[in-house]
């Protein structure tokens, strides 16, 4: 469907896929009516520094945003904030908001995001446990991360080890429970959890893994402690949970699109309905370095997404797709990766871990799929265009440190 005339774009939700969709929209000529509905009262703003720098106190609020109040007015984008969607009419191409009123749209983008998994347990109720997601949590968290206090991390995902690592800095006493029987189970190999484990309890974290959480017990409304099955008592004065997210696909299902680990969208981020679209940690999306289709919950995937949904409205060319990457920022070590691993038959380790700078490469019968790299951008950078295109390498090759990333990638280039 062309949408090269609509007159009226409406975008819910105030993350990084909503902002960089609305920047494209603008910088691509777009000049209709753009109109963005966030449930929460701050502007757009970037989440990956909210378990880093901005809960030690070192990043002030206004950097988190990605643009400043008087761009949006001086763009004319009509935000709409502390304010929830309850309905999206395709029909009447309408959405409706919590306090009565509605919007028109010719095309609609879903930027919904994700919620954290909530925990299951008894006493998840009790005051001083928290999730980690939004400014508001942050500002619920801080005035607690006091140094000597006890912390327990449920979970042993990025979010968990990087907010020990932070509590950890802030001189707290911390203590990170993992059900898995290691750290990062599910998103990246044994040698590379076998590394951050290490590292955090050389950081005087206590890290246990295989650790079946019971239930919490508290005291005047306020958490005390987290119980083990086997009756272990952690005490505590503050909890984290981290156990993952959930898409937020309701207003989605609802309108009758079509779902699939989250909204199912095509190359060009649009849903089921052609007047719809999806990005971000919301949408499930087809994976085009890998042949298949999935959901990231990234930085790189929401941009992108935000990109390809602008593109498509205005009818412009589809931007590149780049392969998959993330990072994770813990103590002074930063963990760049790219590509997914799911399926590697083969890990090489280049350098020696004890230099805290190496990387692991993943390959699937012969082929790069992914890269973990621990200080170390070369390996990083290289490695995403190797995955691009598909490159066939010998894990020796990928071994030997005397040969430089740089010309590693350019006799890929040319075999």
């Amino acid at each position: 469907m062309d949408l090269k005339d609509a007159t009226q774009i409406v975008l819910i939700g105030g993350g990084q896929a909503a902002a960089q969709a609305v920047q494209s929209l603008r910088s691509g000529g777009y000049e209709g009516g753009l109109t963005l509905v966030g449930d929460e009262p701050a502007l757009p703003y970037q989440r990956p520094p909210l378990s880093k720098a901005y809960m030690k106190g070192e990043f002030a609020e206004e950097r988190l945003y990605f643009k400043p109040a008087a761009w949006y007015e001086d763009n004319k984008v009509e935000l709409i904030l502390s304010t929830r969607v309850e309905q999206i009419d395709r029909t009447a191409q309408c959405v409706h908001l919590e306090h009565g009123g509605t919007l028109n749209y010719d095309a609609l983008i879903l930027c919904t995001g994700s919620r954290p998994r909530a925990l299951p347990a008894r006493g998840a109720d009790l005051g001083g446990i928290h999730d980690l997601r939004t400014l508001a949590d942050v500002e619920r968290i801080r005035p607690s991360m006091v140094a000597g206090r006890r912390m327990v991390i449920i979970g042993a995902g990025y979010i968990g080890l990087e907010a020990a690592a932070v509590a950890r800095q802030m001189g707290l006493d911390v203590t990170v429970l993992e059900m898995a029987d290691r750290v990062l189970a599910r998103v990246t190999s044994p040698i590379m959890s076998a590394f951050y484990e290490n590292e955090h309890r050389a950081q005087g974290v206590t890290i246990l893994t295989g650790a079946r959480f019971d239930h919490f017990t508290g005291k005047d409304g306020h958490v005390t402690a987290a119980m083990l099955a086997d009756g272990t008592e952690l005490p505590a004065d503050l909890v984290l949970v981290g156990i993952g997210i959930l898409p937020n696909v309701e207003l989605a299902k609802d309108a009758g699109l079509t779902i699939d680990n989250g909204i199912a969208t095509d190359r060009d981020a649009r849903t089921s309905d052609p007047r719809i679209f999806a990005a971000g940690d919301c949408a499930s999306r087809p994976l085009v370095h890998y042949g298949r289709a999935g959901r990231l919950e990234s930085v790189h995937n929401a941009i992108e997404q935000g990109k390809l949904a602008a593109a498509a409205i205005l009818g412009a060319p589809r931007p590149a797709e780049d392969c998959p990457w993330f990072w994770s920022d813990q103590y002074d070590l930063k963990l760049q990766i790219a590509g997914l691993n799911q399926g590697y038959d083969e890990a090489v380790v280049r350098g020696d871990p004890e230099t805290r700078k190496f990387a692991v490469f993943y390959l699937r019968n012969g082929t790069l799929i992914a890269v973990d790299a621990v200080n170390s951008p070369p390996e990083f950078l290289a490695s995403k265009k190797l995955i691009m295109s598909g490159a066939k390498l010998a894990s020796g090759v990928l071994a030997d440190t005397s040969t430089s990333m740089k010309d590693i990638a350019a006799a890929a280039a040319t075999a």
